[in-house]
């Protein structure tokens, strides 16, 4: 392998303009472009929540790539790819679909604001979907950017279960934490769900509360770099980034705002791509 990194897998929670605009959304939309327009390859995943008009924003699904069966607990829920353009952008959007868990109008919590019950299962799903489909494509990340919540589980499984695979084997992930459900809890039946392959409860050991601090930390403990992406990250997640041992990107509002970002994220991507 080069020094550099070459080809970025995004798993992004929130794409502009597929969600409203945020922090999250908006790194989202202009990171995955700016990246591919410093000359490295990239794709772009996000799930496909039911506020998203298909019409709108011409999405289709993609046949070749639908059609897996991904089993949570036993059950069998069917993986739908789908796919839209980002014209502006000369990029592509691929996103994880499923009608239990994507086909509801609001994205996280309920009309009333309380948070979905299923939502680990939907993480879950997402993570498993990302991994499977980019399979599918036979594109070898040198670099998997996480970004939000829902793609926190991604990084054990790429590296507890899918490690052997060659298009994974050599694949570093980077994580960007953001304020964006803090200390929300999860169902009782949570880490069962993740359980998956090889997976044991030793593997989840930072989970001992199912919460979304906690849900971070295993995050950051199969990850190979971190950014800060939010001022008021939790204190107690941030010093345990510091304390992980790992490359720490620091949150720079300045930088975000102007979009300095996107090189400094591009470097970060080669100095992670350097770590043996």
């Amino acid at each position: 392998m080069g020094d550099a990194a070459k080809k970025i897998l995004f798993v992004n929670s929130e794409i502009f303009p597929y969600l409203p605009e945020s922090d999250i959304s908006r790194i989202g939309r202009y990171l995955p472009q700016g990246i591919q327009e410093r000359k490295k390859e990239i794709r772009s995943f996000m799930p496909r929540y039911g506020c998203i008009n298909e019409r709108k924003n011409q999405l289709h699904e993609v046949i070749r790539l639908s059609g897996m069966n991904i089993i949570i607990n036993d059950v069998d829920r069917p993986l739908v790819i789908k796919v839209a353009s980002i014209s502006a952008a000369r990029m592509q959007v691929y996103f994880i679909d499923n009608e239990d868990y994507f086909h509801r109008k609001q994205v996280y919590r309920d009309e009333n604001g309380k948070f979905f019950e299923d939502n680990g299962e939907r993480a879950v799903f997402f993570a498993r979907g990302v991994l499977e489909t980019v399979k599918k494509l036979r594109w070898a990340p040198d670099i998997v950017h996480c970004q939000g919540w829902i793609s926190h589980i991604l990084p054990l499984y790429l590296k507890k279960v899918y490690s052997d695979d060659p298009i994974f084997s050599d694949s570093k992930v980077v994580l960007s934490l953001y304020d964006d459900i803090g200390a929300e809890t999860f169902a009782d039946d949570f880490k069962e769900k993740i359980l998956f392959g090889d997976l044991s409860r030793q593997d989840l050991e930072p989970m001992e509360k199912a919460d979304g601090i906690n849900l971070a930390k295993l995050a950051v403990r199969y990850s190979d770099g971190i950014i800060i992406g939010s001022g008021g990250l939790d204190q107690d997640l941030a010093d345990y980034c510091t304390g992980s041992g790992l490359p720490v990107l620091p949150y720079d509002a300045e930088a975000l705002q102007s979009e300095a970002y996107i090189d400094i994220y591009n470097n970060f991507y080669d100095q992670i791509q350097k770590c043996s």
